[in-house]
């Protein structure tokens, strides 16, 4: 355990960030599935653009990794592209 004050506020500073980022990317995982869940096309467009933009702010916070983002955006758009046919 930690001696120095500054060392024990940085531990609870890390465990309440911690805490922020698991919830938003638990989110973000959440909405990735109700999307792909989806069957209608033009429901499915709707949720694309929240998805991508909440794949994007995980990206800009570095939550996650910024190709991982656009690995996902790719094969999220080629999903709701395949609903059209």
């Amino acid at each position: 355990m930690a001696n120095h004050k500054s060392a024990l506020k940085r531990i609870r500073q890390n465990k309440k960030a911690n805490a922020l980022n698991h919830y938003q990317h638990k989110s973000a995982r959440t909405m990735i599935k109700k999307l792909k869940n989806t069957t209608d096309h033009a429901e499915a467009s709707e949720l694309l653009k929240d998805v991508y933009s909440r794949i994007d702010r995980l990206t800009k916070k570095n939550i996650i990794h910024k190709n991982k983002a656009a690995n996902n955006k790719s094969k999220l758009r080629k999903y709701v592209n395949s609903l059209k046919a």
